[in-house]
């Protein structure tokens, strides 16, 4: 698979949207064990999506970016801050710089929409890669869909 570019883009079509939904529910329902029910919610209408996508069509990772006030109750209120959220990659692409470019795409639909940084909330287990990528942990480890997270946030 290293042999394939892939773009990321924002997902604004249903094709592109479903796509993110359908890599959400492999990662995280089938390989995580989340419950379906709490993988998607209400934020998923307004969020801003991103998706990677290989040359040859084949969806390979997916974020999230929540902003003003359906951030709000993650960001601590903060309408400057947005919430980058359910990033999503396959495990045939994992290391292979997917989940980076990913993280940046987000980024920069952030900045488009004048915030100034994005607090995520990270398993414990990925703490490494969100640290080399600029963010820091802030505040005690809690579970969420019953995984250990950490706050992190990066300033833009």
């Amino acid at each position: 698979m290293s042999t394939h570019a892939y773009v990321v883009r924002v997902a604004e079509d249903p094709a592109d949207r479903e796509a993110c939904f359908t890599l959400r529910k492999e990662v995280f329902v089938g390989e995580q064990g989340v419950p379906e029910d709490i993988e998607y919610d209400a934020y998923d209408a307004v969020a801003v999506h991103v998706l990677a996508v290989r040359e040859d069509g084949l969806p390979l990772g997916t974020g999230r970016l929540l902003y003003g006030a359906a951030a709000a109750g993650k960001t601590g209120g903060d309408m400057t801050v947005g919430s980058l959220g359910r990033l999503a990659v396959t495990q045939a692409a994992r290391g292979l710089g997917v989940g980076a470019a990913l993280v940046r795409a987000v980024e920069d639909a952030a900045r488009a929409r004048g915030l100034v940084a994005v607090d995520l909330h990270a398993q414990t287990h990925a703490l490494g890669f969100y640290e080399r990528l600029g963010y820091v942990a802030y505040g005690p480890e809690f579970p969420d869909a019953g995984i250990p997270h950490r706050a992190m946030r990066r300033v833009l």
